[in-house]
């Protein structure tokens, strides 16, 4: 008798394994992706030929993400990070070129390049970078005029993606002689298409500050705090010559012309006034480069970079840029290179005082 009972029992207690092994896998599949629906991280990959070991910067160009380092072992890295919103990032290489990276939450983008030909670098992984990739193909060849006539076209036709707000920066906003008109009417198009887009505001206020830049305008009136918590002011700038410029410390160009400022500085003591505006994101890093270098002037960074309410007023547009006024606030110059400054401001500061 007890083997038929033992016998009878056997298949009902497989039974009730099976029944709790089944809910308990259920249950550990839907933890799983309930936890893989929360996973809000960016993965990036990449392979570079020619690129053997060293690192690349990466920040956020709406100055929403913080600058970070990623490095490079055997032309080969990765770069994973916890994201909430898309944002495009910009990949900095060793000699300052810049790719840009259209970041998701739980989007994984893989990089193919070399070294020696960045422009044509791919991009895939997500249908914004491969359309990216795709433009950026399409002009790698082309002349300035005509990439800028290609850039205009993809805005015009594409006003809702984040890519043609990239675009816009890249060809129309942050160059040494922007288009103002072209410009602005573009930037209406955006907003039409994005309206809930803060940058596109912003945007439109930068371009009224380039219309201050031009030469015989007055500098626009500002007050901003420095590095070290002292107010600087348009009415501190009435010295002969004074020159305010935008730095970062991961662009060397704009490093180096402010040590050549330092030095060029010295030479005309009491003549010549400077104020910085750092566009890093770090501003613990910006201010050990500040140190580094022996700057005596001010410098501002109230961490926003390119949507620093002081940068978009004065309408500076990329790193390096820079202003040049005479003791009164009128604008000589605007945007040159360090040796041009020097040239434009040696005359008028070896003048000798009536």
């Amino acid at each position: 008798m007890k083997k038929v009972q033992n016998a009878t029992r056997r298949p009902l207690l497989l039974a009730w394994m099976a029944v709790a092994y089944f809910s308990l896998f259920t249950l550990y599949s839907s933890l799983l992706t309930s936890c893989g629906s929360d996973r809000q991280t960016f993965l990036l990959e990449g392979t570079f030929k020619g690129f053997n070991q060293g690192e690349l910067y990466i920040y956020g160009v709406d100055g929403s993400y913080r600058l970070d380092t990623i490095s490079v072992v055997k032309g080969v890295f990765r770069y994973e990070v916890a994201l909430e919103d898309s944002v495009t990032l910009a990949l900095v290489f060793p000699n300052f070129s810049e790719l840009p990276i259209f970041a998701e939450p739980q989007a994984e983008v893989e990089i193919v390049g070399d070294a020696s030909h960045l422009k044509e670098t791919k991009i895939s992984g997500t249908e914004m970078n491969e359309a990216m990739t795709s433009f950026r193909m399409k002009t790698s060849q082309m002349t300035p005029p005509e990439a800028a006539q290609a850039a205009e076209a993809f805005i015009r036709e594409n006003p809702a993606s984040p890519i043609s707000l990239y675009i816009l920066n890249k060809y129309f906003t942050q160059v040494p002689k922007p288009d103002y008109k072209k410009a602005i009417s573009l930037i209406t198009e955006l907003r039409k298409a994005q309206p809930d887009e803060p940058s596109l505001k912003g945007l439109a206020e930068k371009m009224k500050g380039l219309e201050n830049l031009r030469d015989g305008a007055t500098l626009p009136s500002f007050t901003a705090k420095d590095i070290n918590g002292k107010t600087v002011s348009s009415t501190d700038l009435n010295a002969t010559v004074n020159v305010i410029y935008t730095w970062a410390k991961w662009n060397y160009e704009s490093v180096n012309m402010q040590r050549q400022l330092a030095f060029f500085q010295k030479q005309y003591e009491g003549k010549m006034k400077v104020v910085g505006i750092c566009v890093d994101a770090d501003q613990k890093g910006c201010r050990q480069t500040a140190e580094k270098d022996s700057v005596k002037w001010s410098i501002v960074n109230d961490g926003k970079m390119w949507e620093s309410p002081l940068v978009q007023k004065l309408g500076l547009s990329f790193v390096p840029d820079n202003i040049m006024t005479d003791s009164k606030g009128k604008v000589i110059a605007h945007t040159l290179r360090i040796n041009e400054l020097q040239d434009k401001a040696r005359p008028l500061l070896d003048e000798k005082s009536p």
